[in-house]
């Protein structure tokens, strides 16, 4: 059985996982995520609990979180996590900037109850909403960040990932866009005078998100690379 098990994944349980290894071995044969076996991923730092109800956080999103962290500042600003999902986002960012007044907003009752799970487990304060995207929230923002669903219908996705992570976490409507759009025609009356807003993005999506963003905004837009050299990230700006 261990032979056809990749190592990083084998490793890490031995290391994580507190229950029965043999167990835990078929389950990972069987092609359970790992993270989901153990119960908790280490984001930034902080322990996440995450099972299907979540989309696994990765390491892109922890450079999202990096790059949001160079422009935002300890003072009270109101920032919105849309698509919380896990609430990492939302919780890194509380934690390592404790006078932030933090929201966190996802359309899954599922998703928000283990999200306040873990910002217990983090001893953070956040203001948590049901709600799809926007829609009926009349507070303005000086920081929106969101990592939402952006893979396409028609794209290669791991088996390990389409057949245990929650599909609507994943997939978006036209090409990948679709929240995207929603997000920027609607959020200029969330947005305060000065503002930003980050996108984790798919790595061919920058320049159809960037012409989004000036369509509907008065902005500037600026598209960030991951550690691979792909497109993963678009800044946009007040001007």
């Amino acid at each position: 059985m261990i032979d056809v098990i990749k190592m990083t994944d084998l490793e890490y349980l031995k290391k994580y996982y507190k229950g029965n290894i043999e167990e835990a071995l078929i389950r990972l044969k069987s092609g359970e995520p790992v993270q989901y076996i153990v119960g908790d991923v280490d984001f930034y730092g902080n322990i996440i609990k995450v099972d299907e109800r979540v989309l696994i956080p990765r390491f892109e999103t922890e450079g999202l979180v990096e790059l949001a962290l160079k422009y935002l500042d300890n003072t009270n600003l109101d920032i919105v996590d849309i698509g919380t999902g896990s609430g990492c986002i939302a919780i890194t960012l509380k934690k390592k900037l404790p006078c932030i007044n933090m929201d966190a907003i996802d359309i899954s009752e599922d998703a928000l109850t283990l999200a306040k799970q873990n910002a217990e487990l983090n001893n953070v304060e956040i203001n948590f909403i049901k709600g799809d995207m926007l829609k009926g929230i009349n507070k303005k923002y000086d920081f929106i960040i969101s990592n939402p669903p952006y893979i396409s219908y028609d794209e290669d996705v791991m088996d390990i990932v389409k057949n245990n992570e929650p599909l609507n976490a994943l997939y978006a409507p036209n090409n990948g866009l679709y929240y995207y759009e929603e997000i920027l025609k609607n959020c200029k009356k969330n947005l305060k005078n000065k503002y930003y807003i980050f996108f984790e993005i798919g790595y061919n999506q920058g320049e159809k998100i960037k012409e989004l963003a000036l369509k509907y905004l008065a902005c500037e837009v600026d598209i960030k690379k991951d550690l691979q050299g792909f497109d993963r990230y678009i800044i946009i700006k007040s001007k």
